[in-house]
């Protein structure tokens, strides 16, 4: 059984940059959020449930209404935590199934709420990608065409980095350019091996 590392970063911290990194360099990634996305989407039994929980709006042509779901959950915990309920028990239950197609003596699990969902406990390590704020603002305004306002947020409503910091077990600090970057990644895989 391959090594799951999770790789993990709050909104702007160049998470999904590292991630294709490690996939150039030969490391098997697996992206929860976009995963999560396809199932909401393919699995009959979480559309009901996620109709039931939301309303029929949560669907629009038999597609995942991401407007609509975020409008409805985003400043509602209860309700919010309610749909993760229904959502991440599938996501679990794909990655496993994807771990035991890998051939691969590290795995990466990338995901925005490693700490906040305890999945680190189920990681060989942790992997988490930073940056200062204001930087992770600019290029999420820049990459998602939001405001200031709008980013901010959301950073408010993600645990706190300081939080984050002293859970990792690895931490990349982004707050220079993309060769920086690189040359950090670099420096974790050789850490790793």
């Amino acid at each position: 059984m391959p090594k799951i590392i999770g790789l993990t970063g709050g909104i702007g911290s160049g998470k999904t940059s590292v991630a294709k990194i490690l996939e150039e360099k030969g490391f098997p990634v697996y992206y929860s959020d976009d995963e999560a996305k396809n199932i909401v989407n393919k699995d009959p039994i979480l559309k009901e449930k996620i109709i039931g929980l939301l309303g029929n709006g949560a669907y629009s042509d038999g597609v995942y209404n991401r407007k609509y779901v975020a409008e409805k959950v985003f400043n509602n915990s209860e309700l919010l935590e309610k749909l993760n309920h229904l959502i991440h028990p599938a996501v679990r239950i794909d990655f496993e199934k994807w771990v035991a197609s890998q051939n691969s003596e590290f795995v990466f699990k990338e995901t925005a709420l490693l700490f906040e969902l305890k999945l680190n406990q189920q990681c060989y390590k942790s992997l988490l990608i930073t940056a200062d704020d204001n930087l992770r603002i600019k290029r999420t305004m820049d990459r998602d065409n939001k405001t200031y306002r709008e980013v901010e947020a959301i950073i408010l409503k993600q645990m706190p980095e300081k939080e984050k910091c002293k859970l990792a077990d690895y931490i990349i600090y982004n707050n220079s350019d993309f060769e920086s970057l690189q040359v950090a990644t670099e420096a974790f895989v050789n850490e790793l091996n």
